[in-house]
C-alpha cells in the first residue's frame, strides 16, 4: 500500500481547497442575477398583493407596472427626499440608521376600483427570525386597504399564520388613527371585539409572532406620520 509524504497530502489539501473556493465563488456570482431577479419579483408579488391583485413569477412585472404608478422617498419629517429609488432601499438596512437618516420609501398604486392607495413596507421580529411585508391604506391615509406579511423561520402551524389570508384579512379597514393620533392597529391576544376599528384578533398559540408583529406595525408606520397627517383627507 502506498504512503503519501505529510507534505504530499497538505500540497494536495491546498489545492483541492482552492479548487472548490473558486468553484463556489464562480457559482455565487453566476447566480446572483437570478436571485436578485427572484428577489425583485417577490418584492412586485407582495406589493401587489398588498392591494388584492394576485400574481405569479410570469406576470408579476407587467400587473406591478400597470397597479404601481410611481414611489418617492421620504424623511421622518414626511419631506420627499429626490433622487433614491424606492424600491432600492432596504427597510433592514435602513432601520440600523438613526431614524431622522432613514429612507422611507412609498407606493401609489391604482387597483381596477380606481381608489388612489399608498403601500408602505414593514419589517420587525417574530419569534424566531424577521418578519415583513407591505401595508395598503386608502386615499384617507387611515383606513388599511390590504396587507401582506411574511417570515423566515416562524413555526408552521403557529407564528407561521401570519401570511395566510385568513388573518391578513382581518387587517382591511382597520384604521391607524384615533382623531389625529396615531394608534396604528393592536393583536388582540384572546380576540379583539369587532367593533374594534384598531384591533385584530392574535393567532391562537403564536403569541410573540403576533406581538412582534403588532409592534413592527407600530413602529414602522409611525414615521411616517408627518407625511399621513399632513395628507390626510
Amino acid at each position: 500500500m502506498k504512503r503519501f509524504s505529510n507534505r504530499y497530502i497538505l500540497i494536495f489539501s491546498s489545492v483541492m481547497v482552492i479548487i472548490v473556493a473558486t468553484l463556489l465563488s464562480l457559482a455565487a456570482t453566476l447566480l446572483q442575477p437570478l436571485q436578485e431577479r427572484n428577489l425583485e419579483i417577490e418584492k412586485k408579488k407582495s406589493m401587489l398583493e398588498s392591494i388584492k391583485v394576485p400574481s405569479d413569477k410570469k406576470n408579476a412585472g407587467e400587473l406591478y407596472n400597470r397597479y404601481i404608478k410611481d414611489s418617492f422617498v421620504l424623511n421622518s419629517k414626511g419631506d420627499t427626499i429626490p433622487g433614491v429609488d424606492a424600491f432600492g432601499v432596504v427597510l433592514k438596512n435602513e432601520q440600523k440608521k438613526p431614524v431622522e437618516d432613514q429612507y422611507l420609501p412609498v407606493f401609489n398604486a391604482l387597483p381596477d376600483d380606481g381608489e388612489k392607495l399608498i403601500i408602505l413596507p414593514v419589517e420587525g421580529k417574530g419569534l424566531w427570525g424577521p418578519i415583513y411585508g407591505y401595508v395598503s391604506l386608502r386615499s384617507d391615509l387611515n383606513t388599511i386597504y390590504g396587507v401582506t406579511f411574511d417570515h423566515k423561520s416562524e413555526t408552521p402551524g403557529l407564528g407561521a399564520e401570519i401570511n395566510t389570508s385568513w388573518f391578513e384579512g382581518k387587517f382591511s379597514e382597520k384604521m391607524l388613527f384615533e382623531e389625529n393620533e396615531f394608534v396604528s392597529v393592536k393583536v388582540i391576544k384572546g380576540g379583539a371585539d369587532p367593533d374594534n376599528l384598531h384591533g385584530v384578533d392574535a393567532i391562537s398559540g403564536g403569541t410573540i409572532t403576533s406581538k412582534g408583529l403588532e409592534e413592527m406595525l407600530f413602529d414602522c408606520i409611525v414615521k411616517y406620520n408627518d407625511y399621513l397627517i399632513k395628507n390626510r383627507k
